[in-house]
């Protein structure tokens, strides 16, 4: 997308007008300085994410002697918590990331705004799988409470619940991905519609290639709730727990509760610009 736009100016600049053509090497070198800036936020993200995940399996159930359900390190005189390091660096996870996704809706905007932009229509199992995507950040939190009062049988349904609800928006998703790579749609290029149909593919239109993108990071982001998730559940049918710690439980429920809402943004931000 980037590297095309830097050609587009390149082909002015020889062929074309000047003016237009160094307009595009501007526009293009921008979006191109602009991706890198949000490959790298996304990389941090990804590398705390990698971290979180492998202490994960040291912070859900700790054998040993029984605890309370604080995690968060206090100091004696009544002073206030610190953040547990771990949920820090689950933080500075979720901040790099979001500034990866905010770089890549603005370049979706900018590279809108240079036209040649095809508009196409969101299947409908798109808003139906926002449903299981907000109703298990429901049952997380539901089920954090049940394991700090101590109550697995209820705990590990919620947790059940909870994964299978996150599995069920990942089909969703695929399904709605697979309808727009197969059902011919209209072709609308800057609001003008074309005498043809088309499928949307990556490899089509740059709005296409957009879309494909940014719900694939999405989707990637989503696949890691589900691998945390999935460590929760074995360890909590798995494990003779001793110690009723939360953090571990806390530090996942955030993380998806970030996928969950990343999800009602991006949503939006399609049906917006469509």
């Amino acid at each position: 997308m980037d590297f095309g736009d830097l050609g587009f100016g390149i082909w002015n600049l020889r062929f074309g007008s000047l003016e237009f053509g160094i307009w595009s090497l501007g526009f293009g070198a921008w979006n191109l300085g602009f991706g890198i800036w949000s490959l790298g936020f996304g990389v941090l993200g990804l590398g705390i994410w990698g971290f979180g995940i492998w202490s994960l399996k040291f912070e859900c159930f700790k054998m040993g002697t029984l605890v309370t359900n604080s995690d968060s390190p206090s100091v004696a005189g009544g002073e206030k918590k610190k953040i547990h390091p771990q949920k820090f660096m689950m933080w500075l996870a979720i901040a790099s990331m979001t500034m990866a996704f905010a770089g890549l809706t603005s370049g979706y905007m900018v590279r809108e705004a240079q036209g040649n932009w095809r508009y196409y229509t969101l299947p409908h199992v798109f808003w139906y799988s926002t449903i299981p995507i907000v109703l298990s950040s429901i049952t997380i939190i539901i089920g954090i409470k049940a394991f700090k009062n101590r109550d697995m049988p209820r705990f590990r349904m919620l947790i059940s619940l909870t994964l299978l609800l996150g599995i069920i928006f990942g089909a969703m998703q695929f399904v709605g991905f697979y309808q727009l790579y197969h059902q011919l749609q209209q072709v609308r290029i800057n609001g003008q519609v074309l005498n043809e149909s088309a499928t949307v593919r990556v490899n089509g239109n740059p709005s296409e290639s957009f879309l494909f993108i940014i719900a694939g990071m999405h989707l990637l982001h989503l696949l890691g709730g589900i691998v945390a998730l999935l460590i929760v559940f074995f360890r909590a049918f798995g494990t003779n727990i001793k110690s009723f710690s939360t953090t571990g439980l806390e530090i996942t429920a955030t993380y998806w509760h970030f996928v969950d809402i990343l999800w009602l943004y991006l949503f939006v931000f399609f049906l917006v610009n469509q």
